[in-house]
């Protein structure tokens, strides 16, 4: 029997698309907790406009944008501004940020003690060990009045920036993921936000001080330089600032995350 034209080439595209509606797939890579959790909020948006949202977690730093820059991913969502500067200078990196989307306040814990008065002279504080979050924790016990820093606008600020120390603390550089599992093992920790979170840990209710609203460490959503107008990346940072978003974020994490837009 044979086919007419129309129907053979109707057979053929069913057989490469399977219809003919199709979806893009767009790989991101996110940490589980908030990120992962606000991308599932819009993938079936993004289904809707013909965009398959692959969510790859992961529970470190440095990966996520190895990969992006390797194209084993489109997009990344994890990061902080002065984080993703600091690591695409040290890199040599062609990746920058779409668009900002939340702040995950970086907060001062301890199971030993209620309030940053009862800190102990001698005591151990365990910080983030790469150089932004580490900056990022000086800075919060600089304006919380526990230490006086020589610049409180670096934002790379180490140990050696220390002016004032009036408790001589000592300061122990810990793997920001590992960090909610040694406060059994210090006095006190300063724990990026994601990762209390990811540990049961609550911001608003077990930090002794968190950031505030005024934070310069804006999470964003960051692509190969090549990518900045692709209109599915274009499309995810649209959904990522909605107000459906925004909402999720304020019931679900009771002020922990903070939206920037």
């Amino acid at each position: 029997m044979k086919l007419s034209k129309t129907l053979l080439t109707s057979v053929l595209t069913f057989a490469l698309f399977g219809n003919s509606t199709f979806s893009k797939t767009l790989k991101v890579g996110a940490s589980p907790v908030p990120h992962g959790e606000i991308l599932e909020v819009v993938k079936p948006e993004l289904a809707k406009k013909g965009i398959d949202l692959e969510i790859i977690e992961f529970n470190e730093y440095v990966t996520p944008n190895l990969a992006l820059a390797d194209k084993s991913l489109d997009a990344n969502f994890f990061q902080h501004i002065p984080y993703l500067e600091k690591f695409r200078e040290e890199r040599n990196l062609k990746i920058s940020s779409v668009g900002d989307v939340i702040i995950s306040p970086i907060g001062i814990y301890s199971n030993k003690y209620k309030s940053l008065e009862e800190i102990q002279k001698g005591d151990t504080i365990a910080i983030p060990s790469d150089p932004s979050n580490g900056g990022r924790a000086l800075l919060l016990l600089h304006n919380s009045g526990v230490i006086t820093l020589k610049d409180p606008t670096d934002l790379y600020v180490t140990e050696f920036d220390i002016v004032k120390n009036p408790k001589k603390l000592k300061f122990k550089s810990i793997e920001a993921p590992q960090l909610p599992r040694v406060l059994n093992d210090v006095d006190v920790a300063v724990i990026n936000g994601n990762y209390a979170l990811q540990a049961g840990i609550s911001p608003t209710e077990d930090a002794i001080k968190i950031e505030g609203k005024d934070s310069p460490y804006v999470n964003v959503v960051v692509v190969r330089d090549e990518n900045i107008n692709d209109p599915d990346v274009k499309e995810l940072v649209n959904e990522l600032q909605s107000e459906k978003v925004k909402k999720f974020v304020d019931e679900k994490y009771q002020g922990s995350i903070i939206t920037t837009f």
